[in-house]
């Protein structure tokens, strides 16, 4: 039998997995990967930083709903990668992050970016170890892929120093390991089940918010029985956004704080009690509401505040559950309350009209988002990549399917938005994808639209350009009346550097050429950039029914 080496071990343990692509930026110490990549047929997508790796892999890990993988140099490789891992590993995303290392044969020797990655790696990740044996390659990355799809989901590091990546075993020395990680789902306690069930039968005002957890588990159909069976109104946040499409009548926004501070019983699913929902403070939370929490993550339930009843398990097993427990029909117990909460949200969207309709120059951020909102496919993945604009995009574009909007979640991390979306137009080919940046945000990693150039990916970036890190401004200004180390140059023709790259660019500067320019964007076939001129003196903060936290 002949011989195999580590790189492509590597490469065949990941087809094992079904990986796809792997996101990278080349480097001597990780080079024999791409070669087991190109022979088992593994698409390499090539950045300009390692921090887009990271961000890309997690991208396609959110839309793909498995896991991403980023391959990186050793030393500053690695360490680029560390704000999109820790990204993931807060969100949480499952991905597979592949380092490299200077040899183990040298170790302590002083050898080219030699580093303990490991240690590092060790506080951001659900399992981070070295691999110091060729043949046992398959079983470490078999054992990164468990570890990262586990409930709690998220990232998983293997460091593979370089002789052991370019060393060679016989191929019968090296096993595959089969049949290694458990595909069975937790669905959760019929006992807690019928407790809930039973509040929700006596609830008057219940409220229901669902996350992300409603989009791993599959659960938007049963989301959206749910809370059509309890007539409640229901809020969503992170990826859980599109498990009840825009516009059905039981959906709110808007009128979060108004349900949250009168309700008697809060259905929380897949989403924790963090700033989000004020740590669950009586500020925002009403301070007598009993709360049934469901989470897959299970050391989740109780945090922060006290819970009536705690489901750990599978959301969309639990919610089969919680369904068979209540009645089909004739369930009225709640009057005229989702009346109330949707007459509410209903006041909230007519008091935007007028600025979704603003025609003033520099162009109104809200105005921009209605013009996305109008012009998007139901089907189209919106992500969102800044501060204010953010916000704004977040009240205005509609969702219509799960999955379909992705942002940093709890970290908040600018950056993401080029990483992000290069994942989910890999995993979404001929589907509209819009990058909703801030200018700040997409000077973090706009280069990498060079990357999208390159392979041909279609992804619509469109900035807000305010000249500013507008969220700091407004904020800081109320506090110290000046805002210092916040202002960037508004005439930066960020729609010209694209160009440069072989994409599509345009300037946008009045109201009326947003909706022509998004066409021609998208009808282009290219990676676009619209460099949309907003006014600077405009910012969320100032909006009635206002909450940064609600994007997330």
């Amino acid at each position: 039998m002949p011989d195999i080496d580590g790189g492509h071990l590597v490469a065949k343990a990941l087809k094992a997995e079904g990986v796809e692509y792997i996101f990278t930026l080349n480097g001597g110490h990780i080079y024999d990967i791409y070669e087991g990549c190109a022979d088992e047929g593994i698409k390499i997508i090539d950045v300009r930083h390692e921090q887009v790796a990271g961000h890309a892999a997690e991208g396609w890990s959110r839309v793909a709903r498995k896991p991403g993988v980023a391959v990186v140099t050793a030393g500053p490789g690695v360490t680029d990668t560390v704000t999109a891992v820790a990204n993931a590993f807060q969100a949480p995303s499952p991905m597979v992050i592949i380092g490299g290392n200077s040899g183990i044969r040298s170790l302590l020797s002083g050898g080219l970016q030699e580093f303990d990655s490991v240690t590092l790696m060790r506080s951001i990740t659900k399992w981070a170890n070295q691999c110091a044996d060729t043949s046992r390659i398959p079983d470490f990355i078999a054992t990164a892929f468990r570890h990262a799809t586990t409930p709690k989901q998220g990232p998983a590091y293997i460091e593979i120093p370089i002789d052991i990546l370019g060393g060679r075993v016989p191929v019968e020395k090296v096993e595959f390991p089969k049949q290694y990680r458990t595909k069975a789902k937790m669905p959760g306690d019929s006992g807690y089940i019928q407790e809930a069930a039973k509040l929700i039968a006596k609830a008057q005002r219940p409220v229901v918010m669902a996350g992300s957890d409603v989009w791993w588990c599959d659960a938007a159909g049963e989301l959206r029985e749910l809370v059509e069976r309890m007539k409640a109104p229901v809020f969503l946040n992170a990826m859980g956004r599109g498990s009840i499409p825009a516009g059905h009548p039981q959906l709110g926004a808007q009128a979060r704080r108004f349900a949250l501070t009168q309700t008697d019983l809060l259905v929380l699913i897949g989403t924790p009690v963090d700033f989000r929902l004020s740590f669950g403070k009586p500020n925002l939370l009403h301070p007598e509401a009993k709360m049934i929490h469901i989470m897959q993550d299970a050391t989740e339930i109780g945090r922060n505040r006290a819970v009536e009843v705690g489901i750990s398990g599978d959301s969309k097993l639990i919610l089969r559950g919680l369904l068979n427990e209540l009645p089909r029909t004739g369930h009225e117990p709640h009057g005229d309350w989702l009346d109330k909460v949707m007459a509410e949200e209903r006041g909230f969207k007519e008091g935007d009209q007028a600025l979704r309709k603003n025609n003033s120059t520099p162009i109104h951020p809200m105005r921009l988002v209605a013009e996305i909102d109008q012009y998007l496919d139901k089907d189209a993945t919106v992500i969102g990549d800044g501060g204010d604009i953010v916000t704004f995009g977040a009240r205005a574009i509609g969702i219509h399917k799960p999955g379909h909007w992705l942002d940093p979640g709890q970290f908040g991390c600018l950056g993401v938005g080029t990483g992000f979306a290069i994942g989910a137009q890999l995993a979404r080919p001929g589907k509209q994808v819009l990058l909703l940046n801030g200018d700040g945000g997409w000077g973090l990693n706009g280069m990498d639209m060079e990357t999208m150039v390159r392979f041909k990916l279609p992804v619509v970036s469109v900035i807000s350009n305010n000249g500013g890190w507008g969220q700091t401004i407004m904020g800081v200004k109320k506090r110290y009346g000046r805002a210092l180390g916040c202002d960037l140059s508004q005439s930066t023709r960020y729609d010209k550097i694209v160009e440069a790259m072989g994409g599509h660019g345009e300037l946008v500067e009045r109201p009326e050429q947003i909706r022509p320019a998004l066409e021609r964007a998208f009808k282009s076939g290219l990676p676009a950039c619209l460099n949309v001129v907003t006014d600077p003196n405009v910012g969320y903060g100032e909006m009635p029914g206002r909450s940064q936290k609600r994007i997330y």
